[in-house]
């Protein structure tokens, strides 16, 4: 409905022309054509240590560092050499403008010595219309065009190279009505993201919760517990026991590295993320249950994985089950050993999961035949949950594609904005 309500507020533009700029194609006939240069400076200004730093996001432009807890940058001790900026000036992450990391500052202070900072040296031009211009997809792709360098995915944009990109310009007032009408359509929609991002962590708090009763608690409320004498297990049903992982199973890590993934590989290829990239040889065959053995996702159970597939060289693979069920293993694992890594056992700045810290880890152990009552229980419990998960996901993907359209064709004159 939202989507619905924007598009009436967009028609065609009666005459075209060709912009002259392929990648852009046919513009109004009364918009002109520049260069950045025409409307930018590059400066580099130095020697503001005490001002606040700023981070750019690709998703939210420049933001103060301090405002959120999700960049894991290190600030150097010494940024008298960070460069300073203005309100309005345009803040461009040269490794990733490719990716749309470049945004016009609504705040003062100080970024890393790798970014650029232009001011604008043209009064003629709305500063809401370039911002939401040079963010636009087609734009991201001319900058990844213009991009170079060895290392993937971290191409460098040469500021002399930025300079010379055209820019379309509609008239100053068109401008301002343009950009006023991206910001408000786009508060909107990251308004419905937002949202659906919040719905989302909620069921999957919810759908943690149920996993984590049922694994530790089991489907009998009414059943006589005791303690299990395990700070993050808590009571247990009477007739359960514990044990420790290494008389449950056994235990071993993969022999791959990532750059062993090749796209279209014939093998599924579990490395440290949710992710799952492909090889085209595999290292086991079997029943297993991965889990990442360091970096972001250190301790964190993401796959239960069946027939032939590679494992990254830090990933282990639990495997050769005696008296527990796989599926089991994996819900009880996937929601308790988390919490065992939240708690700061692996004693380092680096998080690392040690095979002492795993061989030790106290499993509950109900009956076999109570097991599989429970996993069946967790399986239709959770289904509506990822079903509603799912939902929500393809929205936000919907709604992300929706906005980089409507940009698109705001600032390139593909459609007209109308009051």
């Amino acid at each position: 409905m939202a989507c619905d309500n924007m598009q009436k507020s967009m028609h065609h533009y009666e005459n075209m022309r060709d912009s002259g700029i392929e990648w852009i194609g046919e513009v109004p006939s009364h918009w002109k054509t520049t260069r950045m240069k025409a409307i930018f400076r590059a400066k580099s200004v130095k020697n503001h240590p005490n001002a606040e730093v700023l981070s750019l996001y690709r998703d939210f432009g420049v933001l103060p560092k301090s405002s959120r807890d999700d960049n894991h940058n290190v600030t150097s001790e010494d940024t008298s050499q960070y460069k300073y900026v203005e309100k309005g000036n345009l803040v461009i992450n040269k490794m990733k403008a490719w990716q749309g990391s470049l945004a016009i500052s609504k705040y003062e202070g100080i970024v890393s010595p790798a970014y650029y900072v232009c001011e604008f040296r043209n009064a003629a031009v709305d500063k809401n219309y370039i911002h939401h211009l040079l963010r636009c997809v087609a734009y991201a792709q001319e900058f990844e065009r213009l991009s170079t360098g060895m290392r993937i995915g971290q191409w460098d944009l040469g500021i002399d190279d930025f300079m010379l990109v055209p820019v379309i310009l509609p008239p100053l007032n068109e401008q301002k009505h343009i950009g006023h009408y991206l910001d408000a359509q786009c508060l909107k929609i990251d308004t419905i993201i937002s949202d659906a991002k919040t719905s989302i962590a909620e069921y999957k708090a919810w759908k943690s919760s149920i996993i984590c009763e049922a694994v530790t608690k089991g489907l009998d409320r009414n059943v006589e517990m005791k303690d299990s004498g395990v700070d993050i297990i808590g009571y247990i049903p009477k007739n359960w026991t514990l044990r420790r992982l290494k008389f449950l199973c056994s235990v071993m890590t993969g022999n791959q590295d990532t750059q062993n993934a090749v796209d279209n590989g014939i093998y599924p290829f579990y490395v440290r993320s949710p992710i799952v990239e492909h090889s085209n040889v595999y290292t086991y065959e079997g029943e297993g249950v991965l889990m990442a053995g360091d970096g972001a996702g250190a301790g964190r159970v993401f796959h239960h994985a069946f027939g032939k597939y590679a494992i990254h060289q830090r990933v282990y693979c639990f495997h050769d089950f005696h008296n527990i069920l796989p599926d089991y293993f994996y819900y009880f694992m996937s929601e308790l050993f988390k919490h065992e890594m939240d708690k700061g056992s692996a004693q380092s700045t680096v998080p690392s999961v040690r095979m002492p810290m795993i061989a030790n880890f106290q499993d509950c152990l109900p009956p076999i035949d109570e097991q599989r009552h429970i996993v069946k229980a967790i399986e239709k419990n959770c289904k509506l949950i990822d079903s509603v998960i799912a939902e929500k996901e393809q929205l936000i993907v919907d709604l992300a594609d929706y906005k980089k359209s409507l940009i698109f064709e705001g600032v390139t004159g593909k459609r007209r904005i109308i009051n």
